[in-house]
């Protein structure tokens, strides 16, 4: 076959005679190394080879031949073309009269001119049908004796035979649909009238899209017919040539199959490690891997360890299949606690720091000691000495001996029920979660029955998993579920080993390749725990390093208020009433008798917390704790005002 244009190809194209090899005989390039445009490639390489599996028709130009202009229609177009000519033009009348006579046709015939005529005082239109009838002798001259029918009368024109055109025999045929006027092969290249576009006649120009295979593209090349390119179907020399076509780990995925699937790496996706296990090494281009399918649980958990200066990360799967124990949470400031306050749940947590309430501040603020067991309430806001709103944690006090808390009588209790503690959200103390749960949990229970985050301790293997990690750490943070589609694979070089591979975040450029692997004996052993580099860690966690910081301890000046100062005063020095932010349900009661609500004063508030433990909380301790170094200012500040 010699070189044609894309466009004459596509239009002589057979659609069941595809897929068709074509080769690129002269390139396109764009200025630039512009290589796609939307959507479309736009450049083809001298000597590409091409494997064409669909032409798609995108629109057709219709085309008035006299002026030039065009429009463009949709596929559906629902108007009706009939054609007007045949498929050859003619320079002149004298050709048109010669290529008769050679076809052995007899006069008359009939034609139309692209142009108007002028002649004896008359103009014929454009694409007006004439017919001729005769040739004559007129003044001396040959002339074509043309009749025009302009539905009032019949005109004799003589026209001279040099008459220049182009003409095209006129042959006006059965109407027809856009799609069976540009499927036939005898109506190609001819004139056609539509009676809903404004031209008496027109061109149809298609413009198809070329949907083909190119070797080692991912991706369905889709190449516009209007390109100015040549190509040559070498089909017939090509049927041993196979085109190699790059997957996408995450294409296996969306496609569904068939697994097991045999494969080779292409490409391996630049950037660091995502997990640290031994396997991932052998991730290189050239090795074979089987693909064998999704993975069986749609879901996994974030784990952290506890107890150890710098912390280890692992994606646990939700098929893991060792026993886990819940521990206390620890909660370094109230801020974390009323972040771990859900509602219905109880939540009874005990402090381990002592922490000295700031009574110049708002009267209302507790101190604490070391072993108060509190229960969170609920979060609210208290009216500060500085006129500002300050957010703070409602707690209530529990009594140092569950057991005294049962035999307690009704008035002995108000004393210790009634003592509502107001921590505000920057309190330093540290608590640990009061709990006493020795149950031993599945992962999957564990998720089903608490938020996360929690915290446990393996203390059983998973069995199906000999080097299972987990075990000997002292504590473990479950921090987020993530659900997440993951591959099964195996090397093959060591069919034995399968791990779980995320294509979201590790991508593999992969071919198909020849040979399948044999059927497994059993369930696939797969790893259920994967080790985290600190990278991928934290870009799964999204979590800047101060979110999990309590908020700063608003300072003492007086800038900051001055307005709202005046307005406060009275407020201030009366009362520090708890506007509540949330409403959470009641929390389960302790056995005793619960004391009636009532609004309480902060001077009683103050009063009952400073006498409740021994002095503790009422005066000031000497001890100096090394957190509130930070604010040695404020209270060199504060001795500089009472000089004053």
């Amino acid at each position: 076959m010699e070189p044609v244009s894309l466009q004459d190809f596509v239009c002589a194209l057979d659609p069941a005679s595809l897929p068709r090899v074509l080769r690129i005989c002269s390139g396109v390039y764009f200025q630039g190394s512009i290589y796609e445009i939307s959507g479309n490639e736009c450049c083809l390489s001298t000597g590409d080879l091409i494997k064409v599996t669909q032409v798609c028709l995108q629109k057709v130009v219709c085309e008035n031949p006299r002026t030039g202009q065009t429009i463009d229609i949709s596929p559906t177009f629902r108007g009706h073309f009939s054609p007007l000519t045949g498929p050859q033009s003619y320079g002149s009348l004298e050709e048109l009269l010669s290529a008769t006579s050679h076809h052995s046709k007899k006069l008359p015939i009939c034609f139309i001119s692209a142009h108007r005529i002028v002649t004896e005082g008359r103009v014929v239109p454009e694409d007006q049908p004439l017919t001729l009838e005769d040739v004559e002798i007129h003044h001396g001259v040959y002339r074509a004796r043309c009749v025009l029918d302009t539905e009032a009368q019949l005109l004799i024109l003589h026209l001279p035979l040099s008459q220049k055109g182009p003409f095209w025999e006129w042959k006006p045929g059965a109407s027809r649909p856009l799609l069976q006027a540009l499927q036939d092969p005898g109506l190609k290249n001819l004139l056609f009238t539509c009676p809903t576009l404004p031209w008496r006649s027109l061109i149809l120009r298609p413009q198809y899209e070329v949907q083909a295979i190119m070797h080692m593209r991912r991706t369905i090349v889709k190449i516009p017919s209007t390109l100015e390119v040549d190509v040559e179907d070498v089909t017939a020399s090509s049927q041993h040539i196979h085109f190699i076509q790059p997957l996408l780990l995450s294409d296996a995925l969306a496609r569904g199959g068939p697994f097991p699937l045999a494969t080779e790496i292409l490409e391996v996706p630049e950037g660091p490690p995502i997990f640290l296990s031994p396997w991932v090494r052998s991730l290189r281009k050239g090795q074979r891997l089987y693909i064998h399918g999704l993975a069986s649980s749609p879901w996994r958990v974030l784990v952290s360890t506890k107890g150890r200066k710098v912390p280890r990360h692992f994606m646990v799967s939700g098929a893991y299949q060792g026993k886990l124990r819940r521990r206390p949470r620890e909660f370094p400031t109230a801020y974390d606690l009323l972040g771990a306050l859900q509602s219905g749940q109880p939540l009874r947590v005990v402090a381990t720091k002592d922490y000295e309430g700031d009574g110049a501040e708002s009267p209302g603020f507790t101190s604490l000691a070391v072993g108060d067991r509190l229960e969170v309430l609920r979060s609210g806001q208290v009216h500060g000495a500085k006129g500002r709103d300050i957010d703070v944690l409602v707690c209530q006090r529990l009594s140092d001996q569950a057991k005294e808390e049962e035999e307690e009588e009704e008035d002995d209790y108000e004393e210790i029920d009634e003592d509502e503690v107001l921590l505000p959200l920057y309190c330093s103390s540290s608590f640990v979660e009061e709990m006493n749960d020795g149950r031993r949990y599945s992962l999957e229970d564990l998720i089903t029955q608490f938020s996360l985050p929690c915290e446990v301790k393996v203390v059983a293997k998973d069995s199906g998993h000999p080097a299972d990690p987990l075990p000997p750490f002292p504590g473990l943070r479950l921090e987020e579920k993530i659900t997440e589609p993951f591959l099964v694979i195996s090397l093959d070089s060591n069919p034995a080993v399968c791990f779980e591979i995320p294509p979201r975040w590790l991508d593999l450029s992969v071919v198909e390749a020849e040979g399948q692997p044999g059927p497994p004996a059993g369930p696939l052993p797969t790893a259920t725990v994967e080790e985290l580099t600190d990278a991928f860690y934290y870009s799964l966690r999204r979590l800047p390093t101060f979110e999990n910081q309590p908020p700063p301890r608003p300072p003492k000046s007086q800038g900051l208020s001055g307005q709202k100062k005046q307005s406060r005063k009275e407020k201030a020095g009366q009362c520090s009433q708890v506007l509540e932010l949330q409403e959470y349900p009641l929390l389960p009661k302790p056995k005793m008798k619960a004391p009636p609500q009532r609004v309480k004063d902060s001077s009683d508030t103050y009063s009952k917390v400073s006498t409740h433990k021994k002095g503790l909380r009422a005066t000031k301790t000497n001890r100096k704790d090394p957190d509130d170094d930070e604010h040695d200012y404020e209270e060199v500040l504060e001795q500089f005002r009472n000089n004053l």
